[in-house]
């Protein structure tokens, strides 16, 4: 008896057409339009600025400060991106790097050097995600309360280590790289090492089981768990992944500022969260984009370059900020409600 091939269904099950694209290429479509969407928004406001400061905005030195500036919390945007992705928060970044950076300029961590201080910042960073993971996953704490726990308790800790004093940095090798002459044709190095933290976040997201797990864990937690996921250990790695990039940002500061304050990263957290959303990350989970995300930091790095070289009071560029936040949940909730 000859067997007849069932007719392709899409995510809904309903049968597709013989003409009809698949589901995945209206996605990919949506996707290209975003970023689109975003690249425009950055265009714009770079033609903003050179109207605006044209020798001010355009000179390389400011191009290269605005790229720098937005590779400490771009790095950080990465790591929370994965976090959103699989339906989690993390409020703690910003007062994880504040620790990991006066943990790792102390005196004593000092005396072993670049490597010291390297091994110390991001050490501290994958043991607070380690907390928040263990807490989360294991604990089954809710990730606000958990990582709001963590955001206290880090920053409370931070001005303990320092006594609400500046660390400075002694170690030569380590301000060499925040000098020009450490520059690579041109682009310096905590550019490079933010271009690396984002080609290795989107292959990882978009290119491996890793990053199928967590959007099948922000999707639908209960359906990825009857799949075979172990969902609590895929959270665990999610918040010791946010805690590694978080000890990777604390390095860049240091590098940048040449010292360790237990003011560094003050508002990361909203920054990064921010960046996720307007760049196409849901807040509910199962869907983002690490180029997108990646965007979101450039413009809104961008945007208070031109506020600064304008003299624009920063009370405005926080309006302008909560706008496009404002807009870009605006824009998901349209694109999913026809979907």
């Amino acid at each position: 008896m000859t067997q007849h091939a069932s007719p392709p269904r899409d995510s809904t099950g309903k049968v597709q057409s013989a003409g009809a694209p698949p589901v995945w290429r209206g996605l990919m479509a949506r996707a290209d339009v975003r970023t689109l969407s975003l690249l425009g928004v950055l265009a714009a406001l770079i033609v903003i600025g050179g109207i605006t400061k044209p020798d001010e905005f355009l000179d390389t030195r400011n191009l290269q400060l605005v790229l720098t500036q937005a590779s400490v919390i771009g790095v950080v945007t990465v790591g929370m991106t994965f976090v959103i992705v699989s339906g989690g928060i993390d409020l703690s970044v910003g007062a994880i790097v504040a620790l990991a950076s006066v943990w790792a300029t102390t005196v004593a961590t000092q005396e072993y050097g670049f490597a010291g201080i390297l091994f110390t910042a991001v050490i501290v960073g994958v043991g607070c995600g380690l907390v928040n993971g263990m807490l989360i996953a294991y604990g089954a704490m809710v990730p606000f309360i958990a990582t709001l726990a963590m955001l206290a308790s880090a920053r409370g800790l931070a001005l303990q280590i320092t006594d609400g004093k500046t660390q400075i940095v002694t170690i030569p090798s380590v301000l060499d790289l925040g000098e020009r002459d450490a520059y690579v044709l041109g682009i310096p190095p905590l550019v490079m090492v933010f271009a690396v933290v984002t080609v290795i976040g989107w292959l990882v997201l978009n290119r491996t089981t890793f990053g199928r797990r967590t959007v099948a864990v922000g999707g639908n937690a209960e359906a990825a768990r009857l799949a075979g996921i172990d969902v609590r250990r895929q959270r665990l790695y999610l918040y010791l992944l946010s805690g590694l990039c978080c000890g990777i940002a604390a390095f860049l500061l240091i590098i940048l500022s040449g010292s360790g304050q237990n003011t560094n990263g003050n508002l990361y957290e909203l920054d990064a969260i921010a960046a996720a959303i307007i760049g196409g990350t849901l807040l509910t989970g199962g869907r983002g984009t690490i180029v997108g995300s990646v965007l979101g930091v450039l413009i809104f790095t961008t945007i208070t370059n031109i506020f600064a070289l304008n003299n624009l009071q920063s009370d405005v560029q926080q309006i302008a900020k909560g706008a496009i936040i404002v807009a870009a949940v605006l824009v998901q909730r349209r694109t999913a409600s026809t979907t």
